[in-house]
């Protein structure tokens, strides 16, 4: 049998490939970032030919850096940012519009009207999933309803819409499967995640024509072979999973009252609850976990949209770091941040608060304040705001966590990571390989054709390295959580429009 297998990891911000071998090691990947477009204030895309470039050029040097061709490879599994959109010309196979990304904040006022109709118990019955411009439904409305000829083409039956996942096996299978998953379809607000069918009530209120919808299968199976030009060979594509799904997977989060956390652009807990969807009472979303041999597995997700993006925004715009690893030792020249504050609310906040008017802000500076202290503040800040989730889960769940399983880039800070051990009080564990999203599509890909036997051979790989345990003076850490939510509230408060003035 075939050596390894390619787990494709496109990101928001990079598209990735990692090869990975029969105990779970990576042997070989390669990783290119890509343009990140704002338009306008609160707008982000992505040009999809771009993804589709650089996700099929890491793959091709993935592949010949570990001095393979496509023969040595069993199965291509795919995780990917989730509800970033994009529509595209079926006979052309070219985009129509740029890809919007899950940050993207255009279609908020539209989702304001939805919530004033009353539509949003609807949707939260049916999808699990809060009412925001977030997920993928209110995007594709926007790029129909915006984009000259879009929906006279859509109507038609010309158009073709999909998450990040089914575009690039589209173009992997040239245009021969237009299909997705079920984690990525529970992300678009168009499917009733207790059928697991694209639902016509809500395809009708976004005014969305079923035939751009793509097929939803499994997040392990068969799906089909690459035939492209970038192997040497044809590929089965046997995995798909959005990348929190995929993380969760990749951490062997198997039973109910497992958590994980990543660390990436934005920061994202999932907790397994086993085979029935739980319905939160604090923002928080239910979502698909996977659907593994006709068995489907729900989560609860708490979603933050700024963790490693803060730390980019020290490096891009304030110019404070020269890398994002810089960011540790900088935040280490101060022992504390002399009460310094940082709500990185710089795309509204997530859970548990959802407030997309929300807008990121420092508090308590003084002229004493200095680089050291923004920095510092800003991996609290991170640490704090997965806090508020984690307590949210485990009101919603009724499960105490025994320990929160980290992933993601920022994983790697110790500082963060003790902090976070800190603030929870509780054991943090971080594996061998941070690498767990491409990690848990390759796991999905190989289940799928055998490669791995089953879920217990998974766990018997044994993938956990460091433990953060809590070590700080409780009475302080207490003291600056209740700092940080008065923070929290005053950005709310802040977000809110002014009152009018009394006529004199």
């Amino acid at each position: 049998m075939a050596k390894y297998i390619l787990a494709l990891d496109q990101g928001t911000t990079s598209s990735r490939a990692i090869l990975f071998d029969r105990k779970g090691r990576i042997v070989a990947q390669a990783q290119k970032e890509f343009a990140q477009l704002f338009p306008k204030p609160g707008w982000v895309e992505h040009d999809p030919l771009e993804i589709w470039s650089t996700q099929a050029g890491v793959a091709a040097e993935a592949t010949v850096k570990a001095g393979q061709n496509g023969k040595s490879i069993a199965a291509l599994g795919i995780t990917n940012q989730r509800e970033t959109v994009v529509v595209w010309n079926r006979k052309t196979g070219k985009p129509i519009y740029n890809a919007i990304v899950w940050q993207d904040r255009r279609t908020a006022p539209y989702c304001d009207q939805l919530r004033a109709e009353g539509r949003e118990p609807m949707i939260r019955a049916k999808t699990g999933l809060v009412l925001d411009a977030y997920f993928s439904a209110s995007k594709v409305k926007w790029i129909l309803d915006n984009v000259r000829g879009a929906r006279k083409k859509a109507e038609a039956g010309l158009l073709a819409f999909g998450t990040i996942d089914s575009w690039l096996i589209w173009n992997f299978t040239q245009g021969e499967l237009h299909v997705t998953d079920v984690t990525n379809a529970s992300r678009t607000m168009l499917l009733n995640i207790h059928t697991l069918r694209w639902d016509e009530e809500l395809l009708a209120l976004f005014d969305i024509p079923s035939s751009m919808l793509p097929q939803v299968r499994q997040s392990s199976e068969v799906y089909g072979e690459t035939k492209t030009t970038v192997f040497a060979s044809k590929i089965p594509i046997t995995g798909i999973a959005g990348d929190q799904q995929a993380a969760l997977f990749g951490q062997l989060c198997t039973t109910p009252g497992m958590v994980k956390n990543t660390y990436g652009t934005g920061c994202f807990m999932l907790m397994q609850t086993g085979t029935e969807p739980k319905e939160s009472r604090n923002n928080l979303l239910t979502t698909v976990a996977w659907q593994l041999d006709g068995q489907v597995q729900y989560a609860l997700e708490g979603s933050i949209f700024m963790a490693g993006a803060v730390v980019q925004w020290l490096r891009d715009n304030l110019g404070i770091i020269k890398t994002a690893a810089d960011v540790e030792q900088l935040a280490r020249q101060v022992g504390s941040t002399e009460g310094v504050y940082f709500v990185p609310a710089f795309a509204g906040l997530g859970a548990p608060h959802w407030n997309p008017y929300a807008r990121g802000t420092l508090f308590g500076m003084s002229r004493a304040t200095t680089a050291a202290h923004i920095a510092r503040a800003a991996v609290e800040a991170i640490a704090f705001q997965v806090m508020d989730v984690l307590r949210a889960m485990e009101a919603d769940s009724g499960l105490p966590i025994a320990e929160l399983r980290v992933d993601g880039g920022a994983s790697a800070n110790n500082l963060l990571m003790q902090f976070q051990a800190d603030v929870l009080n509780t054991k943090v564990v971080r594996p061998r390989i941070t690498e767990t999203t491409a990690l848990g599509a390759a796991y999905l890909a190989g289940l799928a054709v055998g490669y791995w036997g089953s879920v217990a051979e998974l766990q018997a790989l044994g993938q956990s390295d460091t433990a953060f345990t809590p070590k700080a003076n409780q009475a302080a850490i207490a003291e600056g959580i209740g700092h940080w939510h008065r923070a929290v509230q005053a950005v709310q408060v802040w977000a809110q429009p002014p009152a009018p003035r009394p006529e004199k």
